[in-house]
């Protein structure tokens, strides 16, 4: 594949080209150790570098042509823009064809849920005959296998490239979590969506967004960015909003297109009645102003039936029957999603992604509701984020679990002993529940593990579907649910 400078600047109106703008491109790179010979160097300012002090890299690498904000001192061609992180959307959507044109792209945000959501609309649309792909958290898939992900919404370049492979590998639909960081930072910018989803709205990321105001902006730019395409694939849209959600109007006002809403409540369009969770799954009735559907999931838990709902709004948005739809989701798994490690003991052991109050709050409910014994919780926070959330998760633990056991998440670049002792003020200011800290993520499960009864619970949440943990700059190897069948199979 090669394309003129000439051809990818046509959707950068204030865009001017230095040198030649018949400069072939073969590729694009946002990274200098990434760049192959052919490539377009895109220079992106960073919270920690500067792209423009590695454009001489790049060209020395065989880079052809560059994006950048200043003119460089280097004798190859440079397409100078005013952002070049906004305009990296764009110039790679045109780069690799405009291929969310070509697709039924569906992108799905809120602070909880997006994961097991897009599972969920994979499933019911591939269960319609709609080979899907999907860009995640736990995976990407470019309708063909799953690769494991690195980031929620990666970069721009690397989401065209992937919209480009599901398009050539014959998909008809895509499905897409959308992070606010994806969104502040441009990541999204040159795809078009036909349909946005939002789960629900609760604090997260305050290390990056300043106050939860900026964090609703971010997450309303999805639904401000849907409107009408031109061609018949894209002219019917709209918005799935969780209705029960206390930011739902903020999302509906957004929205240019028609808005699906669903809930617990008959003034859904879409609501859930006659609930049952037990630990094999849920069931209950789904209801639309013109069907009534019986819904049974593998995964459990009250808070799924809100991601199943999202799904099925979905499945209304593009003319699904809703009995296939919830035909489609019956058996989907979540890798770290409540997963249940079983080795035949005698306790019940969880592992799930919850890193968040709200999450956290919802796990622990659902283990609180399925056993009539002890629910002991291992949990930790992430280091270099929102230090404010770690006490509330710790009196959230301790008012929902019987024992609670701290421990080290990620510590990135802070201490975890630190990180402990502020979730330890949280548990402390509940005052009833008895807790220990133990640093080492490993004997902490271990001696969670070691003291359940049976007819307990044991929810090792935070890391879910992760297998490292990142310290000082390092991640080291590290998988929850391998760690618990070592400590079952010790003590078994």
């Amino acid at each position: 594949m090669a394309v003129l400078l000439s051809q990818l600047i046509e959707g950068l109106p204030s865009a001017r080209v230095i040198h030649s703008s018949r400069t072939e491109v073969s590729g694009l790179a946002y990274d200098s150790r990434a760049v192959r010979p052919g490539d377009l160097f895109i220079c992106i300012r960073g919270f920690v570098y500067d792209g423009h002090d590695f454009a001489g890299q790049a060209v020395a690498k065989g880079a052809v042509a560059l994006l950048v904000e200043r003119p460089l001192p280097l004798a190859v061609s440079q397409i100078v823009v005013d952002d070049s992180r906004r305009a990296m959307g764009p110039l790679a959507a045109s780069f690799y064809g405009y291929p969310s044109g070509q697709l039924r792209v569906v992108g799905v945000t809120g602070t909880n849920g997006k994961t097991t959501t897009t599972y969920f609309i994979r499933s019911l649309l591939a269960h319609a005959g709609r080979r899907c792909g999907l860009i995640g958290t736990v995976v990407q898939s470019a309708g063909r296998g799953d690769a494991p992900a690195t980031r929620t919404t990666p970069e721009a370049v690397d989401i065209q490239r992937l919209l480009r492979q599901m398009v050539d590998n014959g998909c008809q639909a895509a499905v897409m979590e959308v992070s606010s960081h994806g969104l502040v930072l441009q990541r999204t910018a040159g795809v078009e969506f036909d349909i946005g989803v939002f789960t629900n709205l609760t604090q997260d990321h305050f290390d990056f967004h300043r106050t939860f105001d900026d964090y609703l902006e971010a997450k309303l730019k999805l639904f401000r960015g849907l409107a009408p395409g031109n061609s018949p694939l894209k002219r019917l849209k709209c918005a799935v909003v969780n209705g029960d959600d206390p930011h739902a109007e903020h999302f509906i006002k957004a929205s240019q297109v028609p808005v699906i809403t669903y809930g617990f409540s008959p003034e859904r369009d879409l609501w859930a009645s006659d609930v049952e969770v037990t630990p094999g799954g849920v069931r209950y009735i789904a209801r639309s102003r013109d069907q009534t559907v019986e819904v049974r999931l593998r995964l459990t838990g009250r808070f799924n039936v809100y991601n199943s709902l999202a799904a099925l709004g979905v499945a209304l948005g593009e003319g699904i029957d809703l009995e296939e739809a919830a035909l489609g989701i019956r058996e989907t798994v979540v890798p770290g999603r409540f997963e249940p490690v079983d080795l035949g003991q005698e306790f019940a052991v969880i592992v799930d992604y919850a890193h968040t109050p709200d999450s956290l709050e919802n796990v622990l409910k659902t283990a609180r509701s399925l056993v009539k014994e002890r629910v002991i919780c291992v949990f930790g926070a992430g280091g270099d984020r929102d230090p404010t959330k770690r006490p509330i998760m710790g009196e959230i633990a301790a008012e929902l679990a019987d024992y609670v056991v701290i421990t080290s998440d990620n510590p990135r670049s802070e201490e975890p002993e630190a990180i402990c002792r502020e979730i330890a003020k949280g548990v402390e200011r509940h005052g009833r529940t008895p807790f220990e800290i133990i640093v080492d993520r490993r004997e902490a499960i271990r001696h969670a593990i070691s003291i359940a009864d049976a007819g307990d619970l044991v929810l090792i949440a935070g890391k879910g579907h992760e297998t490292y943990q990142e310290i000082k700059g390092e991640r080291i190897h590290f998988d929850d649910r391998e760690e618990a069948r070592r400590a079952l199979e010790e003590r078994l």
